[in-house]
C-alpha cells in the first residue's frame, strides 16, 4: 500500500508515501522531503530504508497548499518549488510529521531523515515533538536559525563545503550551538549532493553519508 492518507490532529488529511519491509520491522523512520515534493528520489529513499528493514513514511507536506504537488529539478521546477518556502507553515509541517509518526505506531521506535527543508524539519521534529528516537538531516539551511533548541533525541546532520544556499558560518553556529549534535562537513559537495537526480549529486559524499545515517539509525532504533 505505498500511497497511503494520514489524519493530522487539526483533521487536515493529507497523502503520504509508505514502503515496508519483508519480514517484520526493525522500527519506523518518518522521511521528510525537499522543497520537490513526495517524488521519486523521496520514495526511492524510503524504499530503501524498507530494504534496511524499517518501516518508512513520507507525508506530503504540502498538501496543505497543492495537493499532490512533486516535482523534477530542472530550473523552472526548482523556480516553482521555492515558491512554497514563500510563506512556510512550519507548525503545519510538524503536525502532518506527527501525523506520520503516529501512523508508525507498532513498528517499533521511530527516526526521523530529513533532506533539505525536510533536513530543517527533522530537526524541529527532534526539539519540538515527542517520540522520537533519532534524527538525521541533510542540508537544513534553516537548523542555524533554531540552533537554541534543545533535541530530546539523539540527532545527526549532514552539509555539504560547497552549498551556494548554506555558508559554512551557518554551519559554525550549529557546531558552537549545539555540541550534543553529531555534524559532518562533505569537503566538494554541494547543496542536494545526496539525490542521484539532481546535477549537484556527489556519490563519494552521498555514499559516506548515507552510510553513517544507516549506522545512526540502526544505533538507536533497532
Amino acid at each position: 500500500m505505498p500511497h497511503i492518507t494520514l489524519t493530522a490532529s487539526d483533521g487536515f488529511e493529507l497523502g503520504a508515501y509508505r514502503a515496508d519491509p519483508d519480514g517484520a520491522p526493525k522500527g519506523g523512520v518518518v522521511v521528510i522531503q525537499e522543497i520537490f515534493g513526495v517524488n521519486s528520489h523521496i520514495r526511492s529513499i524510503c524504499d530503501r530504508l524498507a530494504a534496511d528493514g524499517y518501516v518508512a513514511i513520507a507525508p506530503a507536506l504540502f498538501d496543505r497548499v497543492q495537493p499532490g504537488f512533486e516535482s523534477g529539478y530542472s530550473p523552472e521546477e526548482v523556480e516553482t518549488a521555492r515558491g512554497f518556502l514563500a510563506d512556510p507553515d512550519w507548525d503545519g509541517f510538524l503536525r502532518d510529521t506527527e501525523a506520520a509518526a503516529a501512523a508508525l505506531a507498532g513498528a517499533g521506535k521511530v527516526g526521523i531523515v530529513g533532506f533539505c527543508l525536510g533536513g530543517s524539519i527533522a530537526f524541529l521534529a527532534a526539539t519540538r515533538l515527542k517520540g522520537f528516537s533519532a534524527a538525521v538531516g541533510f542540508y537544513g539551511g534553516k537548523i542555524a536559525a533554531h540552533a537554541d533548541e534543545v533535541p530530546q533525541c539523539p540527532v545527526q546532520l549532514h552539509y555539504g563545503s560547497e552549498d551556494q544556499g548554506i555558508p559554512m558560518s551557518n554551519v559554525d553556529t550549529v557546531k558552537e550551538k549545539r555540541p550534543d549534535v553529531e555534524i559532518f562537513v562533505y569537503e566538494g559537495a554541494g547543496h542536494g549532493f545526496n539525490c542521484d537526480e539532481r546535477g549537484s549529486f556527489h556519490p563519494e559524499a552521498a555514499k559516506l553519508a548515507w552510510g553513517r545515517t544507516q549506522a545512526f539509525l540502526a544505533a538507536h532504533i533497532d
